[in-house]
C-alpha cells in the first residue's frame, strides 16, 4: 500500500500544480480532463493524509511510551498510541474501499420494479409498503422519483409498481435492493390477529442510454388499449394505453399512467431499453463466471435476501447477516445503515 499512497499524493499534487498554469487554464478540454481527475482523486487523497497524521501520531506515542520513566505519561503514551494506531488502519481501510474498482453504472438513475408475490392482497400490500419506503429513502437522499407504470388493488396494494429514481449515484444506492423480500406481520385483512408470511419482488434496472441498447423498430409489436381505474371518463373512452411487445426476446412492457399515448410510450421503452440491458449484462455475467449467480452478478431473484418481521420491530439482511432491531424507522426510509453495510461487503466482492 505504501506504494499506492505515495503514487496518489504526487499525482494529485502534480495535478494541483498544473491547474494553477494559465496555460492549462487557458486549454479548456485539458483543464477539464485534469480537473475532473482531480476531483476523482481527492477522497483518495485525503485518506492517504489521515494516514500519514496518524501514523506520524502513532510513532511519536510508541517512542515516548518506550522512553517515559513515568508510570503516568508511560500509561497516556501508550493510550495515544493505541488511537492512532486505530485511526490509521481505519484510513487505509478507507483507502482500500476506495481503491476498489467501481461498477460503471453506479451513477446512473434506476429503474425499479416492485411485484407482489406469494400472499396475495397481502403481497400486494407488502409492495405497496416497499415502494413507500424506497420513495422516502430517495427523498432524503435527494433523487427525484417518477413512476412509470403501477396496476393497483382495491385495498391500496400494488401488484406491481415500476418507477425511475433520477439523480447522481442512484443506482449505486438501489443496486443491491434486488431480490425476494419476505415480510412476517398480522395482515390488514386479517380478522384474526395471526402472523402471516408474504414476499415481494424487487428488480433493480440502470436506466439505459439510448446509445447502449439499439431496438430495431421492426421487432416491436405496439398495441393501444383502453386504460383501467381510476381516471374518469377519459380513461374509458381514450386508447391512451400502449403495450410494447419485443418480439426476438419476448418482453412484454405496458405503460397506462399518462392521458397521452405518446408519454405513455415513451414511458414504456425506456423501461423495454432498461430490460434489455439487463439481460446483456446479466448474460455477460453468467459466462463470465457460470458458477457465481448471485444478486451481484447477474441480478438473479429467486432469493430471498432480506425479511421483514414486524411484531419483533427486526429487519434481517440473510446475505450479510445483519440484523437491526428498527424496522419502523427503516420502513419510513431509514435504509443507509443497510446500504451501507451492503456496500461494503458486497461491494468489494464485486470489485474482485
Amino acid at each position: 500500500m505504501r506504494e499506492k499512497r505515495n503514487a496518489i499524493k504526487k499525482r494529485y499534487e502534480e495535478l494541483t500544480a498544473r491547474l494553477c498554469d494559465p496555460a492549462v487554464i487557458a486549454d479548456g478540454d485539458r483543464y477539464r480532463e485534469w480537473m475532473k481527475e482531480q476531483a476523482a482523486l481527492l477522497p483518495m487523497y485525503e485518506a492517504v493524509l489521515q494516514y500519514e497524521q496518524a501514523a506520524a501520531e502513532a510513532a511519536e506515542a510508541d517512542e515516548l511510551a518506550k522512553t517515559a520513566t513515568d508510570a503516568e505519561w508511560k500509561a497516556m503514551a501508550q493510550d495515544a498510541y493505541e488511537d492512532a494506531s486505530c485511526r490509521a488502519a481505519a484510513a487505509e481501510e478507507e483507502l482500500k474501499r476506495l481503491l476498489t474498482p467501481r461498477d460503471p453504472r453506479d451513477e446512473k438513475n434506476v429503474i425499479i420494479e416492485i411485484r407482489g408475490g406469494t400472499g396475495g392482497e397481502e403481497s400486494a400490500l407488502f409492495a405497496a409498503s416497499l415502494y413507500r419506503m424506497y420513495t422516502m429513502y430517495a427523498a432524503a437522499k435527494g433523487f427525484q422519483c417518477e413512476e412509470l407504470s403501477v396496476s393497483r388493488t382495491e385495498l391500496g396494494g400494488c401488484k406491481e409498481i415500476t418507477f425511475l429514481v433520477r439523480g447522481r449515484g442512484a443506482y449505486s444506492r438501489f443496486k443491491f435492493e434486488s431480490g425476494v423480500h419476505r415480510v412476517q406481520r398480522v395482515p390488514e385483512t386479517e380478522s384474526g390477529g395471526r402472523i402471516h408470511t408474504s414476499a415481494a419482488t424487487v428488480a433493480v434496472l440502470p436506466e439505459a442510454d439510448d446509445v447502449e441498447i439499439t431496438i430495431d423498430p421492426g421487432d416491436l409489436q405496439i398495441d393501444t388499449f383502453r386504460a383501467s381505474g381510476a381516471g374518469g371518463q377519459h380513461i374509458n373512452k381514450t386508447e391512451s394505453a400502449i403495450r410494447i411487445t419485443h418480439l426476438p426476446t419476448g418482453l412484454v412492457v405496458e405503460c397506462q399512467d399518462e392521458r397521452s399515448q405518446y408519454k405513455n410510450k415513451d414511458k414504456a421503452m425506456r423501461v423495454l431499453r432498461s430490460r434489455l440491458l439487463e439481460r446483456e449484462q446479466a448474460a455477460a455475467a453468467e459466462a463470465r463466471a457460470d458458477d457465481r449467480r448471485t444478486q451481484v452478478g447477474s441480478g438473479d431473484r429467486s432469493e430471498r435476501i432480506r425479511t421483514y418481521n414486524f411484531p419483533q420491530n427486526r429487519v434481517t439482511d440473510h446475505r450479510i447477516d445483519l440484523t437491526l432491531y428498527k424496522l419502523d424507522a427503516v420502513m419510513n426510509g431509514a435504509l443507509d445503515e443497510i446500504i451501507d453495510a451492503l456496500q461494503t461487503k458486497l461491494g468489494s466482492e464485486e470489485g474482485r
